[in-house]
């Protein structure tokens, strides 16, 4: 039963990484119209990119633990007790597991727009650029993230 859960658990909270990549739209994204700006990068570097906790990981970290606890040996009171109390502890190294598995590697880009305004965006890794390279900068409209691509 604890292998079990355990395995739902890592499932769980392995599937909360969000997609940062510049390629990956969504479903609503498509057939709607982006604003486009011409820059140049002038800065780079890579950052951390840590899913806020939506609560998966609280909450499989707190069924896991409160399974786990009720099987205290004892009486109904210690099991009761092991359960709350594994809930909680569970709930909290579940959070903080979803928090180290959905974190990952992106680049915090500073472009200067043709305009002369610079603006900064964070992104995912599937598409690097470097100082110097010239970039279109797709504003983001209706819910979409904004985005960096090549020129």
């Amino acid at each position: 039963m604890k292998k079990i859960i355990s395995i739902f658990a890592a499932v769980t909270l392995a599937a909360c990484a969000s997609n940062i990549g510049t390629n990956t739209y969504q479903t609503s994204a498509t057939g709607q119209i982006n604003s486009v700006q011409e820059g140049t990068i002038i800065n780079v570097r890579q950052v951390r990119v840590a899913t806020e906790n939506g609560g998966v990981g609280t909450l499989a970290g707190g069924i896991a633990g409160g399974a786990a606890g009720s099987m205290i040996g004892g009486n109904s009171a210690v099991n009761v007790i092991g359960a709350v109390g594994g809930a909680v502890l569970g709930g909290a190294l579940g959070a903080k597991a979803q928090e180290g598995l959905s974190a990952q590697t992106g680049y915090e880009y500073i472009v200067k727009l043709d305009n002369g305004k610079a603006i900064t965006l964070t992104q995912g890794t599937d598409q690097v650029f470097s100082v110097g390279q010239p970039v279109y900068v797709l504003d983001a409209s209706y819910g979409e993230r904004a985005r960096i691509i090549p020129r």
